[in-house]
């Protein structure tokens, strides 16, 4: 069971996937440290948030991005301020009801807690493609839309 710094930690986690779903650069970008990382999925590496800033502004504004569905895996705490947040995430492209198995992905969060609260230092979107075992892309896609439906 998580305690209260766990918590915490989800919270920001869902802050962040909040924050892309409701396409919010802006909101993005102030969850991390002056100094944090976020590693895209295509491999892109942006650090601090005015370069996370300048980044996903015009993804928004000129892509139709689609919405995360994720479930956290595991949050592991490394002191009373420091934690490693791992989840698997699926995206529903614009304009379908299905998460597309092609971009399913494994997400780190590597959080610190400070004096405003706790800030995201690295968040890492990490491809899922299991080459060569579809079966394991057919587990998280199945894990995803159970978590995702509730069932």
């Amino acid at each position: 069971m998580y305690g209260s710094s766990d918590e915490d930690v989800e919270r920001l986690y869902q802050k962040i996937i909040q924050a892309w779903n409701h396409r919010d650069a802006q909101g993005m970008a102030k969850l991390f440290t002056e100094d944090g990382v976020q590693i895209g999925f295509d491999g892109s590496m942006l650090t601090g948030q005015k370069e996370i800033l300048d980044h996903l502004n015009p993804i928004f504004e000129n892509h139709p991005t689609a919405p995360f569905i994720v479930k956290v895996k595991d949050i592991k705490m490394l002191g009373t301020d420091v934690a490693i947040l791992r989840a698997i995430a699926g995206m529903i492209p614009p304009g379908k009801t299905e998460i597309e198995p092609t971009v399913n992905a494994h997400q780190t969060m590597v959080a610190v807690k400070k004096e405003i609260g706790w800030r995201i230092q690295l968040f890492q979107n990490t491809p899922a493609q299991f080459h060569g075992r579809p079966e394991l892309v057919e587990q998280m896609t199945k894990e995803l839309r159970q978590s995702h439906l509730g069932t």
